[in-house]
């Protein structure tokens, strides 16, 4: 069985997605808290996500009480994850995966936290992308739109956080790339390609 951990995620539509892809995979999914949304079952049920009651889900109240609980300390435990980070030199086709491997990813404004990629960078995997020079015809109009939405409180800097684009990234012009995955597409990606190494004979289908 494969995992794929979110650490502090902050939109539901992208854990959502990305349960159901557990859920259709057999992988298990780890919510590191704190969460951006709510995990009761009213909330679940308005959010129709009928299938959550079949997703084999773990929730931890930290970074550290998911490694305990899962026995991955040390040398041995940190082979078997995988971080997905921009700031990473090797891509994720490159990762090596087994069964039972975690696949981490960070929460949607800021990925995860750069002590923690210090701390495992040799385990640090990206997806390649083009940049917005050659994706985006209109990325010089896209920036000047999303400058002006940029809020503005008593004189300060603009927040950090511009906007949301339609797939729910948080968008910074001035640190992100405009055109990039959201965290669901990302999670689905990864975990295919960690399928397919791991699972003779896979035969998924998205």
């Amino acid at each position: 069985m494969l995992n794929i951990v979110l650490v502090e995620p902050e939109i539901p539509a992208n854990t959502g997605n990305i349960g159901r892809t557990c859920v259709l995979t057999g992988a298990r999914l780890h919510l590191i808290e704190p969460l951006g949304f709510s995990l009761d079952e009213r909330s679940l049920r308005r959010a129709g996500l009928g299938y959550w009651e079949n997703l084999d889900v773990r929730v931890h109240p930290s970074w550290e009480a998911f490694i305990e609980a899962c026995g991955l300390s040390g040398e041995d435990g940190a082979r078997r994850l995988h971080f997905l980070t921009k700031k990473a030199r090797r891509t994720y086709v490159q990762g090596g995966y087994r069964d039972g491997d975690y696949l981490v990813f960070g929460k949607e404004s800021a990925g995860l936290d750069e002590t923690l990629l210090a701390a495992y960078a040799e385990r640090c995997e990206r997806i390649p992308m083009l940049t917005d020079e050659r994706a985006l015809a209109n990325r010089d109009a896209w920036r000047a739109s999303a400058d002006a939405l940029r809020p503005e409180t008593d004189g300060a800097s603009p927040s950090p956080i511009a906007s949301q684009d339609i797939c729910g990234n948080f968008i910074d012009p001035d640190d992100y790339r405009i055109c990039a995955l959201n965290l669901s597409n990302a999670a689905a990606i990864v975990l295919y390609e960690a399928l397919r190494q791991t699972t003779d004979g896979f035969s998924g289908e998205l």
